[in-house]
């Protein structure tokens, strides 16, 4: 047992053209959103932006039919309905070529020049979601094709394709990685090397730097240095992870793909580490997990917490997609369970439920709003911050009272310390493929300091080896063990004989010295906010004439011209008044989403059960819906069925957000009023 408390402590301390090559870019200082114009012909050093732009889940599909029916068992394939040119929204149908092509342009006219490098987290096939038309591995490879054509058309550089410097052809990096649906049979992905990893090295040839080639067909994982020297972002094959995959068994016994892969992350975060680099870490299927529903293998879950804990210095934050909805979720260390580290299962222990999946891939809309409301529920049991400050706030270092001083530090020992070290932040973007409005997202990111980097002539992701063994932890702190031995005997008289050592590497965490991580403590390469761009379809999919427009007869109207919209920006938003993506933001986020409507006097008399954000009083409003009409570009606005009733805002705001826009203020208040 007191081995096994030492481990716990330590946890806790605070067929298309082949695409280009990737060339690095050569960072000499953070420019504003306009910017100018870079050179693309390399006439010109690329400045650094300071923002990456992620897309996932596009779907193409190249059986959908612009008018057929989105209902029933062949989505948008057959029969007659409301499918539209660019697609169908609120629906399973998935993406026809036209939204591909348009969204590709879109973003060639508006972000190629003011993003530093793309992650793109899969899914670039359609679901197997019709019986007359299934799926076949031909299908899926040509669909992948297609989709890496559209980077090609987008960031690559025409006039030197065949140029044999491989570091010279792309605008900016692109890192992709699986998705389920980029398989067959879908889910499926077997122990490798395989025949979708050795596919995929050729499909992905560019994209995956030569170095890990080997690695990569061995189990699909690798990482590219997207500021040499720097910064690396990280690809994750999740469905090892994934519980939907029948062909594993989770990240606990050394024959199962997730150990390996578990350990390859290890080493190569530890490779940064030594190297002085920081890592984003991307994925498709999230680590998602509530009191009811989760997604990945529990002991998978719990190896890769241990990791973000104590990778804290170098890993910058966390992006995925798969689940179509937009939001975020919090691991927290607190959850760590011993029987799943050590690798055998405690009796009595909660079994959580497989997420249900709409064609095993995304929610039905019964399953998202379980989940939804599952996430605030958790949230309502995170720590409170005493009065006065907000989690955000409570860090800082403000003249007090020597009661107030007491109370805040309370509050921070709860949290894991000033920066809130105890949890970890991923963020799960919406999709392209239109369930929902079809969707991208801009994150900014923080590039001071790196105006004198020196650029380098070619590709340095190499990898460390990974070599599978059988050593254990085992904690030489001297105040580690010295915690450990006073909970020990804080809990001597508990029987049984202590627990096994973990059967794998506990990573060592951070050295005292350290300064908080770029997760937690605003710094270089810290997330600082994002931009969620959407299409709103329902008005572009619209032949409807524009006003004072003429159509000649029987002639056919044409769909609107095709855009993005800006749906939110977090750096300048009202509603969560985010300062900046640290866990600490998020943490201040999911406590003000999951604070309860009530009467406003017993609010203000049961302050300690409350959120402290300062202001918080503002999130209590009449809340009004934005309300999509067909043929109308602007939002409509309408008023509560409850008249003047007091909301949580912030709660329905996010739940408006994480569907894109697509719910009607009724249905948000029936599933989660």
């Amino acid at each position: 047992m007191f081995k096994y408390l030492v481990f716990l402590v330590f946890l806790w301390t605070p067929s298309l053209a082949a695409p280009p090559d990737q060339r690095p870019l050569i960072p000499i200082g953070q420019s504003p959103l306009q910017g100018d114009d870079a050179d693309t012909q390399g006439e010109a050093p690329r400045k650094l932006q300071g923002r990456f732009l992620h897309i996932s889940d596009i779907h193409p599909d190249k059986f959908y039919r612009e008018g057929s029916s989105s209902d029933g068992s062949h989505p948008c394939h057959s029969g007659s309905g409301s499918a539209g040119y660019y697609g169908a929204e609120k629906s399973d149908c998935d993406s026809p070529f036209t939204l591909v092509n348009a969204t590709f342009d879109w973003i060639g006219e508006n972000l190629k020049d003011k993003i530093d490098y793309v992650v793109w987290t899969g899914d670039s096939a359609r679901h197997d979601n019709d019986e007359d038309i299934p799926r076949t591995e031909k299908q899926v490879i040509q669909l992948n094709e297609f989709v890496v054509e559209k980077f090609v058309e987008v960031f690559g550089k025409p006039d030197n394709i065949d140029d044999p410097d491989p570091t010279n052809d792309f605008v900016v990096p692109i890192v992709p990685t699986f998705g389920n649906n980029d398989i067959l049979p879908h889910n499926i992905f077997r122990q490798g090397p395989n025949r979708w990893t050795k596919r995929y090295s050729s499909i992905w040839r560019k994209f995956v730097p030569e170095a890990q080639r080997h690695s990569f067909e061995r189990g699909g994982w690798f990482f590219t240095e997207v500021i040499p020297n720097k910064l690396a972002v990280v690809s994750l094959n999740t469905l090892y992870f994934f519980e939907n995959n029948a062909a594993v068994d989770g990240c606990n016994r050394k024959s199962e793909p997730g150990f390996e892969h578990m350990e390859w992350l290890r080493i190569q975060l530890q490779l940064l580490r030594d190297r002085g680099m920081k890592a984003i870490l991307i994925g498709h299927v999230p680590p998602a997990r509530t009191s009811g529903k989760q997604s990945w293998y529990e002991s998978c879950w719990q190896k890769y917490t241990i990791w973000v804990k104590q990778y804290r210095d170098v890993i910058v934050g966390s992006v995925y997609g798969h689940m179509n909805i937009d939001h975020f979720m919090i691991q927290d260390t607190k959850d760590l369970d011993q029987y799943y580290v050590t690798g055998k299962a405690a009796q009595g222990t909660k079994q959580i439920d497989v997420l249900p999946a709409k064609s095993d891939s995304t929610f039905t809309i019964q399953g998202s709003t379980d989940y939804l409301n599952d996430l605030r529920d958790e949230w309502a049991d995170l720590p409170s911050p005493p009065v006065g400050f907000s989690s955000a706030s409570a860090g800082s270092s403000e003249r007090m009272g020597a009661d107030a001083n007491k109370k805040r530090q309370k509050y921070l020992d709860k949290i894991g310390g000033e920066w809130a070290e105890r949890f970890s932040v991923s963020l799960v973007s919406p999709s392209v493929v239109p369930n929902y409005f079809p969707a991208i997202r801009v994150v900014e990111y923080n590039v001071s300091g790196l105006e004198d980097t020196l650029p380098i002539p070619k590709d340095n992701s190499s990898p460390a080896e990974v070599i599978l063994d059988s050593e254990y932890f085992e904690a030489q702190d001297a105040e580690t063990v010295k915690i450990a031995k006073k909970k020990n005997k804080k809990n001597k008289k508990k029987k049984g004989k202590g627990k096994k050592k973990p059967k794998f590497k506990v990573p060592k965490g951070p050295s005292k010295s350290s300064p908080p991580g770029p997760a937690y403590s605003p710094q270089t390469f810290s997330f600082l906010s994002y931009t969620q761009y959407f299409a709103n379809l329902t008005h572009i999919n619209s032949r409807e004439p524009e006003s004072g427009s003429t159509v000649a007869a029987g002639a056919k109207n044409s769909p609107k011209k095709f855009e993005f919209e800006v749906e939110y920006d977090t750096m300048n938003d009202t509603t969560y008044k985010m300062d900046d993506l640290t866990v600490r933001s998020y943490l201040d986020l999911a406590m003000r989403i999951s604070r309860k409507k009530g009467p406003k006097s017993s609010l203000l008399e049961n302050a300690a059960d409350r959120n402290f954000h300062v202001g918080a009083e503002e999130d209590d409003v009449e809340f009004e819906i934005r309300k999509h009409k067909k043929g109308s570009k602007k939002h409509k606005k309408k008023k509560g069925k409850h008249g003047s009733e007091k909301q949580n805002k912030v709660w329905m705001t996010f739940v408006e957000r994480a569907y894109v826009g697509t719910k009607t203020q009724d249905e948000i208040e029936e599933g989660f009023g």
